[in-house]
Order: C-alpha cells, then sequence, then structure tokens
C-alpha cells in the first residue's frame, strides 16, 4: 500500500487535512504551533484506492527546543520513506525561510510532490496561493482543511501521482508472500535464518534488532516462497524513537503487501495484549494466518501442556480460532518446517474454489436443519448458495429477506463452511444477496 506523508512548517493545518483524509479526530489540531509532536499513521480512500497517510510535526531549523530538533529528524525520515510527499504551505503567510528550506529538501529527495496551499476559504485569498509557485515544485492545490474546500481536486491528484502497488511488487510475481510480524524478540530473525540456512538477517538478544522488513526467496523441499522479515511490533506508548517508528510502519505494511502472516509468541510469556492487536491487525487486512509458539524448549511442562496451551490460544482467538498452531524451537531447529508446511496449507486454503453443486449439496442440509430466525413472523428462505471470485474466500447466499439475515446466523454458516472445507487460517466472509 503507497505511503503519502504530509510535511510542511509549524501550524499550516497538516494535522486538520491529516483528520480530514482519515476520516476522524486521529490528530490533536491546535492554533498554537508545534502541537503535533509525535507521528500518526492512519488509512485513507478515496476513488476506489486506498493508501497510508502520516502526519508529521511542523518543521524547524536552528531551534534551541529539543523537540523541533527531533521532529525536524522524523520529518526527513517521512521523506525518505513515503512514495509520494503531500507538501502544505500557508497563503496569508506567504513564503517563509522554512518553506524555501523543506522545498530544497523535497527537490534533492526526488519523490513525487503535490504542493497544497491551506487557509484559502474564499476567493480573495486565492491570489494570495499563486506565489508559492516560485518554489518549482510543480502545480498548486488550493485547500481549506478546515471545511474541505479543494480537497477532493487535491486528493484526485494525489491518487493520480501514486504509484500503482501492482508494479510495488518484487520480481517473483504469483509466489505467496509470508510475512513473518510479532513484538521484539520473539524469535522472528531466527526462524528466517534457520529456514533459509544462512546468517541473512542479524540476531542478537537485544530486542529491536531488526530495523527494516527484508525479503528473502525461499525455493526448497517443494516450497516456494517469499519470506519478509520484519521488525518487532510494540505498543504506540512504548514507541519513543523515530527510527522504531517507520521501523513498525514497513511492518504494518509487509502485513499489508503479504498473503499469510506467521504471527511468533514467545510460549514463556503467552498470547498479551499486543499480539492480540497484531493479530487483529493480520485479520482486517484480510490475511491468512498461522501462529507460532516459539521459545517451547524453555517452557516448564506438565502432563497435557500442550494441550492446555493450545486450548488457552484458542479460547483468547475466539470466534477467530480456525488457526493452526506450531510449537517451535527456532535455536533448536524444532518442528521449523512444520510452520512452512501449515504457511503452505493456508496459502492453499486462501486460493481454494468450491464449485457451486458441491456447496449447495453440503450447505443446504445444514440450513433446512437449521434455519434463519423468522422476522416479525416472515420466514426466510435461503434457496442456493455460490463462491464468489475474490481473493478471500466469500460466499454468497440468496434469500427472499437478505437484510434479516444478522451476524449470529452468519457465524453459524462460516462454523458450517470451516467444517465441510478445510478454510483453516483463512477469513471467510458471508453474504446475503436478494434472489
Amino acid at each position: 500500500m503507497a505511503l503519502v506523508a504530509i510535511v510542511g512548517r509549524p501550524n499550516v493545518g497538516k494535522s486538520t487535512l491529516f483528520n480530514r483524509l482519515v476520516g476522524m479526530r486521529q490528530a490533536i489540531v491546535d492554533e498554537t504551533a508545534g502541537v503535533t509532536r509525535d507521528r500518526h499513521y492512519g488509512k485513507c480512500e478515496w476513488c476506489g484506492r486506498e493508501f497510508s497517510v502520516v502526519d508529521t510535526g511542523g518543521y524547524t531549523s536552528n531551534s534551541d527546543d529539543v523537540f523541533e530538533d527531533a521532529i525536524r529528524r522524523q520529518v526527513v525520515l517521512a521523506v525518505e520513506e513515503a512514495d509520494l510527499v503531500l507538501f502544505m504551505c500557508e497563503a496569508a503567510a506567504g513564503i517563509t525561510d522554512y518553506d524555501q528550506e523543506i522545498a530544497d529538501l523535497l527537490r534533492r529527495s526526488r519523490k513525487p510532490v503535490v504542493v497544497a496551499v491551506n487557509k484559502v476559504d474564499s476567493g480573495d485569498k486565492m491570489y494570495d496561493s499563486y506565489q508559492f509557485y516560485s518554489l518549482g515544485l510543480g502545480e498548486l492545490w488550493s485547500i481549506s482543511a478546515a471545511n474541505g474546500s479543494g480537497t477532493g481536486d487535491l486528493l484526485d491528484e494525489i491518487v493520480r501521482q501514486l504509484p500503482d502497488d501492482a508494479t510495488a511488487d518484487d520480481d517473483h510475481a504469483g509466489v505467496p508472500r509470508i510475512a513473518i510480524v510479532g513484538r521484539p524478540n520473539a524469535g522472528k530473525s531466527s526462524l528466517t535464518n534457520a529456514l533459509l540456512g544462512e546468517e541473512r538477517n542479524i540476531v542478537t538478544p537485544v530486542a529491536g534488532t531488526t530495523r527494516d522488513s527484508i525479503s528473502s526467496y525461499y525455493n526448497k523441499y517443494g516450497h516456494e516462497f517469499v519470506l519478509v522479515d520484519t521488525a518487532g511490533i510494540r505498543r504506540k506508548a512504548k514507541v519513543n524513537e523515530d527510527l522504531e517508528f517507520y521501523s513498525v510502519l514497513r511492518a504494518m505494511r509487509a502485513i499489508e503487501h503479504s498473503d499469510v502472516c506467521v504471527l511468533m509468541l514467545d510460549a514463556t510469556l503467552g498470547m498479551e495484549a499486543q499480539d492480540m492487536n497484531i493479530f487483529n491487525i493480520i485479520q482486517k487486512n484480510n490475511k491468512g494466518c498461522v501462529i507460532v509458539v516459539n521459545k517451547w524448549d524453555l517452557f516448564q511442562k506438565e502432563t497435557n501442556t500442550l494441550r492446555d496451551y493450545t486450548e488457552s490460544l484458542r479460547s483468547r482467538l475466539a470466534p477467530s480460532d480456525d488457526v493452526p498452531i506450531v510449537f517451535t524451537s527456532v535455536t533448536n531447529k524444532q518442528r521449523i518446517m512444520d510452520v512452512l508446511n501449515a504457511a503452505a496449507r493456508v496459502a492453499e486454503n486462501m486460493k481454494r474454489r468450491i464449485s457451486t453443486s458441491e456447496l449447495n449439496d453440503a450447505m443446504l442440509p445444514e440450513i433446512e436443519n437449521y434455519p434463519p430466525p423468522a422476522w416479525k413472523g416472515k420466514y426466510i428462505r435461503i434457496k442456493y448458495v455460490t463462491q464468489l471470485p475474490t481473493a478471500v474466500p466469500s460466499f454468497a447466499f440468496f434469500c427472499n429477506l437478505p437484510q434479516w439475515i444478522k451476524d449470529p446466523y452468519k457465524r453459524f454458516l462460516e462454523n458450517k463452511l470451516r467444517e465441510k472445507f478445510d478454510f483453516s487460517g483463512c477469513p471467510i466472509h458471508i453474504y446475503a444477496r436478494a434472489k
């Protein structure tokens, strides 16, 4: 997914525009300059195209303020990371030294730049925006982030200049991409090295050693994958370093671009709140999932420990508990091939197609035995079911009153589909449609 960074000097309205793009008041907005210190990350959808947006603090230089020095560094990092830079200026203030400095930075970066002149609230102020052509960054877009004026045309230009997601992939087109994700120090890089049979990634006991998402081509033992080792994802409150923020951002993007995610847990810590957050991110992005419980050799075992641990994990994951769980010790190379086998199985399940006749033979008797609840005396009759041609397994149930089929019954249909067919590790979408 493409990334757009919003940059500019303090108090030009970056956070106001960010909130409008992501559709919620996520960033604090105030007339005081320098309110935004941390980076905000969100998603924007326009004309069927979805992209990520990062709001940065106001760019300054030669300041004694320790915060402003840190903010300046993160703005430079944002420009390096972004696929497109949205440079915001203020019409009434004119071109300042900071605007000139940012323009020089953007010209050197050679990244696509869209210039937005903010606070153009009336036609008279439109003339104040023309002076920004002298920055030499191309076409201008006059907007008012506060009331939304001009933002539609601005988004049209952003979408037009964004690189195509399809062209962003590497040479191994059609090969399943497996992202290894989890909290810091769970053993992600060690697993990658063990599978590849070489010290591809640096491994130390220090949490946060891996900074970038590193792709490696794997073609052994009948498996062909692109393995992506990612940085550990910590809670936002714990991320206080500029470099780590963008490492986490790249890990998020690795999830977005993957087919299957391997979520690694530390057996000695169990599944904590942050592990559940990462699992929910995988679910929201509609990716296949395999859970790997690493460091199993360090866990104190008794009778039925494996069974009890598995049941405890599945109870935490409910209702999305149809996920393969593999117990490993990467340092001892125990059961690491089971991880690949499970990931390969999930990748196959994501592509599984079931004929309409086979679906109806399996599902219609179940529906007849347990029909949808009647609504105000009206009976809901499901006539037939078919699989939709989508990347994620999706099924359409055609009936007379689709609007009265509620989520509990959809979960019943999903569970029956999982009983009859192997969709382990895959999300399933259920749609009710009018016959």
